[in-house]
């Protein structure tokens, strides 16, 4: 690789269930690395702002993230690529798509609620892809659960076995600090008006933190000694290969712990390394340039209207103007306009290294899953669609509204905001959107009224489930009773079915089909 930017990379998602603070400690990350110089989650008396990676309206009006947000900031010499996900289970889809372009995850579990539902399927999916995961215990500053009855949990219900690298200097809801386990020291927090801006840190040595926090101080070092004795420390290849979870204790709210997570980023996480390609061979990062895109988002600037393709550069150096070659259709595509991202704010980038998230402007030939190259040409494998669970028909309520509309659909589809099912039968006028979870069609209409001017009646079909059913018997399974097949963008059908009953009923009926299971979602 020419020209090699010398600052290493750290490429990592954010993930947890709904509410455990994933866009609070990501603008706490910001801040803590001066890219801000004030947290966009503000809370108390003066009201709170969005957060940076929170943009949507619905975010800001919710407090939820329902969408990824890419932000790249410097800390430590090193370049960031953090990406915040949605964490409601409605849009583990878009978390999925976001866990295939980095190179490990951090984890935010609730103090006062362990794991839950989410957590437990976000930390299953990084099991499958191989990615490394930091778990952070959020809201100590809150009540909360015993520690070790936490780390008990992680280690029975995920089988990761945790390894905390600090362990908190009082109860949960009376947090002074932490132990810092891999030098004895007490890092002292001082809390800050709401948290907005950087809290105070002061390392004390032993002898000073006994008799700052007395009795506190010497329970975490009992704990400390009691984790050691049980093999509970660190271990890099351990953890590299997801046998264990370094653990840290932390509020993001108050930016409390949020400079040692930082520091573990920078200090373990993995940087960027090959890329296995769709034929099973592997894309080196000093290879020549290539990249996958696994987000497409529009509406982020309403002022221009544009859309942006994210997509993660695995080898080479990537150069604003050059032109790639776009694996799926064999033709050229060029880099005229290309951004890096914070959030919703961008600026012209010129060079890109592996492990960067890059913003191609207005890649109208781009989707998600797509590879584009320089040099040797390689295809990334294509991100998986999840089996979708909710399904409604959509119809423009005003019919001189019907371009607008249908421009709309076209654009959620590729954008994968939804599947967009379509059929002779139903044609264009009334296509069926199929969902993870029924939040996205909230976020269509919503999307197609403010973006589009069109807005639109959804009408909730009857069905539960889909499979993917072969062309030739595709006539024959849509003559069954209760079942409709429609295809999708890409061409695949899909059969519709009103329950698993019925399923089972038209597979003993008719043992020769073959009705392939879709990846699970939410």
């Amino acid at each position: 690789m020419t020209d090699q930017d010398p600052r290493p990379r750290r490429t990592f998602a954010v993930i947890s269930h709904p509410d455990a603070g994933k866009s609070t400690l990501t603008e706490a990350l910001a801040l803590h690395a001066h890219a801000l110089t004030q947290a966009g989650a503000v809370h108390g008396k003066a009201g709170r702002k969005a957060t940076v990676s929170d943009w949507m309206d619905m975010e800001k009006a919710r407090g939820i993230s329902i969408t990824s947000a890419a932000l790249q900031f410097e800390h430590a010499d090193h370049v960031i690529n953090l990406v915040d996900t949605p964490g409601h289970s409605d849009f583990s889809e878009d978390t999925y798509r976001v866990l295939t372009a980095v190179d490990s995850a951090l984890m935010l579990i609730d103090a006062a609620k362990g794991l839950e539902p989410q957590t437990l399927k976000l930390f299953r999916v990084c099991a499958q892809r191989g990615l490394p995961v930091i778990t952070v215990i959020n809201k100590w500053d809150r009540p909360g659960l015993d520690p070790f009855a936490l780390l008990d949990e992680i280690e029975k219900e995920i089988g990761l076995r945790p390894t905390p690298l600090t362990w908190p200097v009082g109860i949960a809801g009376d947090f002074h600090g932490v132990l810092d386990r891999r030098d004895g020291h007490f890092v002292k927090y001082t809390r800050t008006a709401g948290g907005a801006t950087r809290a105070p840190v002061e390392h004390v040595d032993a002898a000073r933190a006994a008799e700052i926090a007395g009795a506190d101080w010497e329970e975490a070092v009992e704990a400390d000694e009691l984790l050691s004795a049980d093999g509970a420390d660190h271990d890099q290849a351990s953890y590299l290969g997801g046998k264990t979870t370094p653990v840290l204790f932390a509020s993001a709210l108050l930016n409390f712990g949020v400079d040692q997570i930082l520091e573990l980023l920078v200090d373990i996480a993995p940087a960027p390394h090959a890329t296995r390609a769709q034929d099973g061979t592997e894309r080196a990062v000093d290879d020549d340039f290539s990249a996958f895109v696994f987000k497409v988002q529009s509406g982020m600037d309403s002022a221009h209207r544009d859309r942006l393709a994210y997509a993660r550069v695995c080898s080479g150096v990537f150069e604003r103007g050059m032109v790639v070659t776009h694996a799926a259709s064999g033709k050229p595509f060029a880099t005229k306009y290309a951004q890096a991202v914070f959030g919703r704010e961008r600026v012209a980038v010129e060079r890109a290294y592996p492990g960067d998230v890059i913003g191609l402007v207005n890649a109208s030939a781009l989707r998600v899953g797509d590879t584009i190259y320089d040099g040797e040409p390689v295809a990334f494998p294509p991100i998986e669609s999840f089996s979708p669970e909710h399904f409604a028909t959509a119809s423009v309520a005003d019919t001189g509204r019907w371009k607008q509309f249908r421009r709309g659909i076209e654009q959620l589809d590729e954008e994968g905001v939804v599947q967009v099912l379509r059929s002779d039968l139903r044609g264009d006028q009334s296509p069926v959107l199929a969902a993870v979870g029924p939040m996205q069609f909230e976020v269509v209409a919503a999307r197609l009224e403010a973006e589009f001017r069109a807005p639109v009646r959804l009408e909730r079909l009857g069905f539960e489930l889909a499979r993917q059913v072969r062309p030739d018997q595709a006539d024959l399974v849509g003559s069954q009773r209760g079942v409709e097949v429609l295809a999708r963008r890409d061409g695949t059908l899909l059969a519709l079915f009103p329950d698993k009953w019925r399923l089972r009923q038209v597979q003993r009926d008719h043992p020769d089909l073959e009705l392939g299971a879709l990846p699970a979602g939410g």
